[in-house]
């Protein structure tokens, strides 16, 4: 199978490509390298013969046209988003044309290489997505994102890729064009842009600076590590069924100050200070305006249907996650010279 991948030098992405090409795929990594791309997160593989590059912006739609004819993939999995929350509430603007108008785009090159090859059954249009476009969840165990949940989103990126992923069912329902979706929790691993909160965590902790947590870290995520979610894509764009949307969860929700001290205590253990303890430096900081509290995925679908589940619970994905950050400095200290990186976004509201 040859799969064209979109934001495959991200995060995301590029867990995905790795794997791919691991399993023997034909991986086309289309990505415009914005400021949180990085080709490094795919030197394992730039050099197989099953991978190519084409750096092409998902706004460029002639270029898109020339990606799909030059290359002519079987599947398509759609990753490249702006996904920076904080981001996004000071320049809303990037989000809506990235995230929606790249996504029209995406649909629109896809449908015209799907007709000009006669329509194959075959063809797959794999759109991920968050689970933030459900909104915000009450601290009940008992309640959670399902597929059938309805649309919430609070925030620009939320709502941005809400959008999106309403354009997918609709050109599924109006042009038959063959789609499946994916909705994940946060994704935490290897990898993973120096500007979220487990590396900013990590990075500020090592450089003896404070750790922030907005408001009192009770806000409630339920963490996936990267490299299970590019498993569980893999899975569903060979076996998912057309027209049909599946959640991915890691099955570990955690307070934001909960998962904060638990880096903390694996930090004391892999690189003890001197003195006292990383979780010295928590600091809590004024929280982000329109903060969801909670955000938990029900995964039955996906279990039952297609049987997947995690490898790993989050200690076991924090502690890997701590490792590679402490044996790949040079991968991170160059992002963080990118703009933004280390700075507080998002309190312009």
């Amino acid at each position: 199978m040859k799969v064209l991948v979109t934001g495959g030098a991200g995060f995301i992405g590029s867990a995905v490509v790795r794997l791919a090409v691991s399993r023997g795929y034909e991986v086309v990594n289309v990505d415009a390298l914005t400021y949180a791309a990085c080709l490094d997160n795919v030197a394992s593989v730039s050099d197989s013969p099953l991978y190519a590059f084409e750096q092409v912006d998902i706004r460029d739609r002639a270029g898109l046209d020339t990606v799909f004819a030059k290359h002519r993939p079987d599947a398509v999995m759609h990753l490249a988003a702006e996904s920076h929350v904080d981001r996004s509430i000071d320049g809303p603007g990037d989000f809506i044309e990235t995230n929606i108008t790249g996504t029209f785009n995406m649909l629109e090159a896809a449908r015209k290489y799907w007709v000009e090859t006669g329509k194959p059954e075959s063809f797959r249009f794999h759109h991920i997505s968050t689970d933030e476009v459900f909104g915000s969840l009450p601290n009940d165990p008992a309640i959670k994102f399902t597929e059938d949940t309805p649309y919430d989103p609070r925030s620009p990126y939320s709502a941005s890729k809400a959008s999106s992923d309403h354009l997918v069912r609709a050109w599924h329902e109006t042009y038959v064009l063959p789609v499946v979706l994916t909705n994940c929790s946060n994704n935490y691993g290897p990898f993973h842009f120096p500007e979220k909160l487990i590396p900013v965590i990590i990075l500020n902790a090592l450089a003896g600076k404070p750790l922030p947590i907005y408001g009192d870290g009770s806000n409630i995520r339920d963490w996936l590590y990267v490299e299970d979610h590019a498993d569980a894509l893999l899975l569903v764009v060979e076996k998912g069924e057309i027209g049909r949307s599946y959640n991915i969860g890691g099955e570990n929700e955690r307070t934001n100050l909960e998962l904060v001290k638990t880096l903390c205590a694996i930090l004391d253990q892999k690189r003890p200070k001197s003195s006292g303890s990383y979780a010295d430096q928590i600091t809590f900081v004024t929280d982000r305006p329109g903060h969801d509290a909670r955000y938990a995925i029900d995964p039955s679908r996906i279990r039952e249907e297609l049987g997947w589940r995690p490898s790993v619970t989050v200690e076991e994905g924090l502690a890997q996650t701590v490792v590679w950050y402490l044996d790949n400095e040079d991968w991170w200290r160059a992002l963080q010279q990118r703009h933004g990186v280390g700075e507080r976004l998002g309190v312009k509201a």
